[in-house]
């Protein structure tokens, strides 16, 4: 059990998770007037961060082929 608390496949799930989240809160503060901009970068930048660590993840998981 507590393998699979740990395991690269459930932390996959909550990096999905996460960034599904941020994507939510980038809209709805990208919609605001007076838009806080230092947020939103904050926001985005952490997003990315984000998508990076999934992309790195899902490599490992899934190796490419060699061609």
């Amino acid at each position: 059990m507590q393998q699979n608390l740990h395991s690269p496949q459930r932390r996959l799930i909550e990096l999905r998770m996460e960034h599904a989240d941020l994507d939510c809160l980038i809209d709805q503060t990208d919609g605001q007037r007076p838009m806080d901009e230092f947020t939103l970068r904050r926001l985005k930048k952490r997003r990315l961060l984000l998508r990076d660590q999934i992309t790195r993840l899902e490599a490992q998981l899934n190796p490419q082929e060699p061609a």
